[in-house]
């Protein structure tokens, strides 16, 4: 009798273990449940923009890392779109690039940096002009003048080929003073009057007040449009297509609207 009451209070203390095991364990939470939903972003992040997106991305990248405290996003690379493009071709790091047209994002996809990109803004060109308008500048055909000192971008970046298919769609030809690497460029020699005119974007004079700008008739007809994409090599790719997404998001669309970029 001892034995079998022995062998009893064993096999009482076997099955309490095993339900006190059990009750820690709490059967019924799953391994999913105890794992945060989304990812927290950290580290750092690298932007490659065209140089007209500037003012937009500075304020894009500040809200950025509000939203994300952990996530730091270093000095933003901004130049001409086509310089960007032979950068990251010949192996510049960079997580995301935005570009001011489609042709140097193909580019920079046709080398295998990107599996695809998304359009996220529009552009157009303006004549601008040194505040007070020095020149006597007027229209497009204006530029034309030998008398009229012009900047503009340079072919190969996209305010160039905007600005080229501009003055041919109406039949003039211009030869520029100087023909420089982005759109920020061109705006800098007009507003120090090194210049009477050059052609840059609608966003590019928002807010200004050393220089002054004319619609030139047939801009609605030449739109540039923005595309952005997270790079497969990215060092930080949770942030990259974070970041690509914010920009094409409610809130990143209000910025750029309210600098004067068209919606995608």
């Amino acid at each position: 009798m001892k034995r079998v009451a022995a062998v009893l209070a064993f096999a009482a203390v076997v099955l309490l273990g095993g339900c006190a095991s059990q009750s820690d364990e709490d059967p019924e939470a799953s391994p999913a449940e105890s794992t945060p939903v989304g990812e927290e972003l950290t580290g750092e992040l690298t932007i490659y923009a065209a140089a007209s997106l500037k003012t937009a991305f500075d304020e894009l990248a500040t809200q950025f890392e509000a939203r994300n405290p952990s996530l730091e996003v270093l000095p933003i690379v901004y130049d001409g779109s086509s310089t960007l493009a032979t950068q990251l071709i010949e192996g510049a790091p960079a997580d995301v690039f935005a570009s001011a047209d489609e042709a140097n994002m193909q580019k920079v996809l046709d080398a295998g940096l990107a599996s695809g990109s998304e359009l996220f803004a529009t552009n157009t060109l303006v004549i601008a002009v040194p505040a007070g308008n020095p020149g006597g500048v007027e229209d497009l055909s204006d530029l034309a003048d030998d008398s009229v000192t012009v900047v503009l971008c340079a072919p190969e970046v996209p305010c160039g080929a905007a600005s080229q298919t501009l003055l041919a769609n109406a039949g003039l030809t211009v030869t520029p003073a100087s023909s420089e690497q982005n759109v920020t460029a061109v705006l800098t020699k007009v507003a120090a009057g090194e210049a009477d005119a050059g052609l840059v974007y609608v966003t590019d004079v928002q807010g200004r007040d050393d220089v002054e700008s004319i619609v030139p008739e047939g801009a609605a007809d030449v739109v540039n449009r923005y595309p952005v994409a997270a790079l497969t090599d990215a060092a930080n790719p949770h942030a990259a297509a974070a970041f690509a997404e914010f920009v094409l998001d409610a809130e990143g669309q209000d910025v750029l609207a309210g600098l004067g970029f068209g919606a995608p």
